[in-house]
């Protein structure tokens, strides 16, 4: 795939985050909310929101495929692409829907768009700071077109490092444990932990309910900015297998280079 292509995806994908994200500002005042499959979330802003995403880049893509968070009947939406060399778009609307949900501004738009199993272009939008994170294939990460670094801070009593906001059980992970050695934080998006990693904001954060459209466009902005993203054994993450993907949640550790490895083994011998 050529590098112009490459660049006009993420300038559609930019645009489409942007449209979404003003659009959910406006929707906050007037958000009603329901529980969706008895444990998440939703509002009425959230399809209208993928919707304004996905006609936005339809409009230039009609081929390519798409997986985002709101479907029929409280399932994902899935759309398979019709082109040669098949792209999927993955999208989270809104991430942070409990927040939005209470009227918080703290939530964020994820986009992605994945090529032979890996993402290629990403973008997270924070409408409440006008701030856009993005990342393309051999192009910077970046910050409102400003390059962007994970720190090289260690994982101490001052550092920041980004936990869940909620767990599948009823017994705290052991490695809360470990993470109390830090500063830790929960802003009830895992799309804007993970862009805080890239920007050098978090020395890293771990997930354990995250699905593929709240991670897709944040592992590979984080990647792209010298981090290091993998599940909680040290396997990659991507290339996955975007066609058959049915909802599964991923357990992961995104941090900079100089932590990972060593939340990474304080982790494998919990």
């Amino acid at each position: 795939m050529e590098n112009s292509d490459i660049r006009k995806m993420l300038e559609v994908a930019v645009v489409a985050a942007r449209l979404a994200g003003q659009r959910a500002v406006e929707e906050i005042k007037y958000a009603k909310s329901s529980i969706k499959n008895g444990r998440e979330i939703v509002t009425n802003a959230d399809p209208i929101c993928q919707e304004i995403i996905i006609n936005t880049i339809k409009d230039i893509y009609p081929d390519h495929g798409f997986i985002a968070e709101e479907g029929a009947d409280g399932k994902m939406l899935r759309q398979l692409p019709r082109s040669a060399e098949p792209i999927w778009w993955i999208i989270d609307p809104i991430d942070g829907t409990n927040n939005f949900a209470h009227g918080m501004l703290c939530f964020t738009v994820s986009i992605a768009a994945v090529y032979q199993g890996t993402p290629i272009v990403a973008v997270i939008f924070d409408p409440s700071t006008e701030s856009m994170y993005t990342a393309a294939k051999e192009m910077d990460a970046q910050l409102n077109t400003s390059r962007i670094n994970v720190s090289g801070e260690d994982v101490g009593e001052f550092s920041s490092f980004g936990i869940d906001s909620h767990f599948t059980d009823d017994k705290l992970p052991a490695y809360i444990k470990i993470m109390q050695t830090t500063r830790f934080r929960n802003l009830g998006t895992t799309a804007l932990h993970l862009a805080y990693i890239a920007k050098g904001s978090m020395t890293g954060a771990v997930t354990s309910v995250a699905k593929l459209w709240d991670i897709a466009a944040g592992a590979f902005i984080i990647e792209t900015a010298g981090g290091i993203v993998t599940d909680m054994q040290g396997n990659n993450i991507f290339p996955v297998d975007v066609e058959a993907y049915n909802e599964d949640n991923y357990c992961i550790l995104a941090a900079n280079k100089k932590t990972h490895s060593e939340v990474l083994k304080l982790f494998t011998t919990l």
